[in-house]
C-alpha cells in the first residue's frame, strides 16, 4: 500500500520526494518504526486481522463470500475501492459479524493491542462502540464492555505498551442509549476509560440531541472526542467545540477552511486527531499531495498523526509518518512534533504525560 502511494507521488517537487541525509525508503521506514509512537485515534473495530476473520468464520460457520484470507480483503479493505465516504463506513457493518463470542471479542481485543505493540506504539487510546458489538450477537451491554476491558488489561501485560479506552456513541444514536454508554464510561474508569467519542455519518447526522451528554463527561473529567471536518465542513468543528466541550477534534481537516474555526482551535488549543489515509480512502481529501497536515503545523494546530482504521485502510502508524514524509514533506524534526503533541493531548494526567515525554526525550538524537 505505502510504497504505491510513494510510486504514485511522483509529481511532488523534488525537494520534497528528496530527504537528504535520511536514507534510502527502506531505511527512512526503519528509522521510523524504531521511533516510540502514540495513536490517539485507532477504532477496535478496525484493527481486526484478515487471518482471525477466516478462523472466526470456520468457527462459527458464518456465510462468507470467500474464505481466503487474501480474497476477503476486498471486503475489509479500503484501498482498491474509489473513495467514498459511506462506502468506507460500510466496512464496519461487515467486520461486526465477526464479534460471535466472547472469546472472539477478546482474541480481536488482544490482538488489535499487540498489532499496535509491534509497530512501537506506547500509548494507545483505542476506541470502541460498546452498542454495536453488543447488538452484534445480543450480548448485554455490560458483558462487551468487561470482555474488552479484561483483555485490553492482559494485553497490556504482554505487551510494552499502555492502552487506554475510549468509548464510542454515534451520531444516530437514541438519547436514552448513548447515556447509557456514558454512564458504563464513567463506571469503568478505573479499568482505563477515559473518554467518549463522537462518530459516525457527520453529514446526515448532527446529533446536537446528543451534546448534553458530552458536556456532562467534561463535567465528569472523561475526555471528549469529535469526529468533525472529516467529510463535513469547519462548522461542524466549530460546534464540536462551542456545543459538545471537545478538546479533540476527529480529523478536523476542513478545519482550515474558515479562518474563524482555525482561529477558535489555534486559541483554544484543541487536537486535531489526522489520519491521512483514511482521509484519501473516504474521499475527504482529493489526494495525499493536497492534504492540509502541513499547514497545519505551520499555523501552529495541535496535529497529532493517527491510523484510524489499520486493517480497512491497510496501515501501520509508521507507514502514516512515512506517508507524511514522503508525500507530504515533512521532515523528521515535523514528525517528532506530531508525537509531542500526542503526548500533550492525551487523556492522561499529568503526572503520566510527563512520563511519556522523559521517555520520548531519549529519541530526539534520532
Amino acid at each position: 500500500m505505502i510504497e504505491m502511494m510513494v510510486k504514485a507521488s511522483t509529481d511532488i517537487p523534488t525537494k520534497h520526494r528528496t530527504l537528504p541525509g535520511e536514507g534510502t525508503f527502506y531505511e527512512l521506514r526503519s528509522l521510523l518504526h524504531l521511533l516510540p509512537k502514540i495513536d490517539l485515534h485507532r477504532h477496535l473495530e478496525g484493527s481486526l486481522r484478515l487471518q482471525t476473520l477466516a478462523e472466526i468464520a470456520a468457527a462459527h460457520g458464518i456465510n462468507l463470500p470467500t474464505y481466503s484470507t487474501e480474497a476477503l480483503r476486498r471486503y475489509v479493505q479500503a484501498r482498491e475501492d474509489e473513495p467514498d465516504y459511506h462506502r468506507f463506513l460500510a466496512k464496519f457493518r461487515f467486520l461486526r459479524h465477526f464479534y460471535r463470542s466472547q472469546e472472539a471479542v477478546e482474541r480481536i481485543a488482544h490482538e488489535a493491542v499487540a498489532d499496535a505493540a509491534a509497530d512501537n506504539v506506547q500509548y494507545l487510546e483505542l476506541r470502541f462502540n460498546p452498542i454495536a458489538l453488543s447488538r452484534a450477537q445480543g450480548f448485554a451491554l455490560q458483558d462487551v464492555v468487561e470482555w474488552v476491558t479484561g483483555a485490553i488489561a492482559s494485553a497490556q501485560r504482554a505487551y510494552p505498551i499502555t492502552v487506554r479506552l475510549i468509548f464510542q456513541i454515534g451520531r444516530d444514536e437514541m438519547p436514552r442509549t448513548a447515556e447509557e454508554i456514558l454512564e458504563l464510561a464513567l463506571a469503568y474508569r478505573s479499568q482505563g476509560v477515559v473518554g467518549v467519542d463522537l462518530a459516525g455519518d457527520e453529514i446526515n447526522y448532527p446529533a446536537y440531541r446528543l451534546a448534553h451528554l458530552f458536556r456532562r463527561a467534561r463535567q465528569e473529567g472523561l475526555g471528549v472526542t469529535i469526529h468533525a471536518g472529516e467529510v463535513g465542513g469547519a462548522s461542524n468543528v466549530r460546534d464540536a467545540i462551542l456545543v459538545f466541550h471537545a478538546q479533540r477534534i476527529g480529523h478536523g481537516i476542513h478545519t482550515l477552511e474558515n479562518s474563524e474555526v482555525l482561529r477558535l482551535v489555534r486559541d483554544r488549543g484543541i487536537a486535531l486527531e489526522v489520519c491521512p489515509t483514511s482521509n484519501l480512502q473516504t474521499g475527504a481529501v482529493r489526494s495525499l499531495t493536497h492534504h492540509p497536515l502541513p499547514d497545519m503545523l505551520v499555523l501552529g494546530l495541535r496535529a497529532t498523526l493517527n491510523t484510524d482504521d489499520p486493517s480497512i485502510s491497510d496501515t501501520t502508524l509508521t507507514d502514516e509518518y512515512l506517508i507524511a514524509m514522503t508525500t507530504m514533506g515533512l521532515g523528521l524534526d515535523a514528525i517528532r512534533t506530531t508525537i509531542f503533541n500526542a503526548v500533550d493531548v492525551a487523556f492522561l494526567p499529568e503526572e503520566e504525560k510527563r512520563r511519556l515525554r522523559e521517555e520520548f526525550a531519549v529519541w530526539e538524537t534520532l
